[in-house]
């Protein structure tokens, strides 16, 4: 999708005859407002639901499925994404019924090794971009950078959005940059089509409940495929209420548009008991659709040894050391 297409996507939907800042600033500010007593409430109610036997080795499996394996630091190194992509591959060796993970998450200079190590799999390779995580740099290199892990085969593009921009109300700004983002995601169906979209909005520095799910409409209608909580350098990275709010943005939005649009929420979900807590929060909030890969991801390092830890348990009965998953 283009730049101009998805101004005149939302101008149609905005109902104006041209986009500008003040009538996206109208529209973003006529959002009901969240109440956040009421929302923390809910997600701490859901989070007691009791999950259980036959249940919870299905949230257990279902969760592996969802997970985009990240390594994000500075000290990566061919060998260590080669060695997460093959935990991505079989996450479990003891056990070949063990789900493999949806996604691989690099830096976009790694993209080429991970392709080639994830080569046969429908796993996909996702790449951090748009001067990730700060977003600080121009429109250009920000185009740059996309382009350059679209070529190098990423199957997903994750863009971080103009914090700064956006908490001075420049969201017809944020609207253009996200949209041109989106155009530099296309891609000849004959070399696999175009990237998918995954919109950062770093939601703890978006100071306001009100302002996630502004951050959460508007990304959706500059053309994102999945709106994404957070770096993970960033604390707070994903909670629960943020989460909430994602997903009823996106259920809004598929009540008005038709059109679904996935969350994934990353950094700081760890356990097992966290994932159980995320999917009762998703089948409740957004509904079942949005139980799937396609529509749901967790962004994680560490969360995938404890599922398979717990995985472990309910199949034998036992718990196994620290010593049973790999350390990445």
């Amino acid at each position: 999708m283009s730049s101009s297409t998805a101004t005149t996507r939302a101008r149609d939907h905005l109902g104006v005859t041209r986009l500008t800042g003040r009538a996206l600033t109208s529209w973003l500010h006529g959002l009901p407002g969240v109440d956040r007593v009421g929302c923390d409430a809910r997600t701490a109610a859901l989070g007691t639901r009791s999950i259980k036997t036959t249940a919870k080795a299905w949230a257990i499996d279902t969760a592996i499925s969802m997970v985009d394996l990240t390594t994000l630091e500075g000290a990566d190194t061919h060998g260590k994404v080669r060695s997460l992509c093959a935990k991505a591959r079989v996450p479990d060796p003891s056990d070949p019924s063990t789900p493999q993970v949806a996604a691989v998450c690099v830096y976009n200079d790694l993209v080429p090794v991970a392709i080639d190590a994830l080569r046969g799999t429908d796993i996909h390779v996702a790449a951090v971009a748009t001067a990730f995580p700060s977003g600080r740099a121009s429109l250009q290199v920000k185009l740059a950078d996309t382009r350059d892990a679209v070529q190098a085969g990423a199957h997903e593009i994750d863009m971080v959005i103009d914090r700064g921009a956006f908490l001075s109300g420049r969201y017809l700004d944020v609207f253009d940059e996200i949209a041109a983002i989106k155009g530099a995601c296309d891609r000849p169906e004959s070399e696999g089509g175009p990237a998918h979209l995954k919109v950062i909005l770093e939601t703890g520095e978006l100071a306001t409940y009100d302002n996630v799910r502004r951050a959460s409409f508007l990304a959706m209608l500059a053309g994102a495929d999945f709106i994404k909580t957070s770096t993970g350098k960033v604390s707070p990275a994903a909670t629960l209420p943020v989460t909430l709010i994602m997903l009823e943005a996106v259920r809004d939005w598929r009540d008005q548009t038709g059109e679904m649009i996935g969350v994934k929420p990353a950094g700081g979900i760890r356990t097992s008991k966290d994932a159980i807590k995320y999917l009762v929060t998703v089948s409740e909030t957004a509904g079942e659709d949005w139980l799937d890969p396609a529509r749901f991801r967790f962004g994680a390092s560490s969360l995938l040894n404890d599922l398979i830890l717990q995985r472990h348990k309910l199949r034998t009965g036992a718990y196994s050391g620290a010593d049973y998953v790999t350390i990445d």
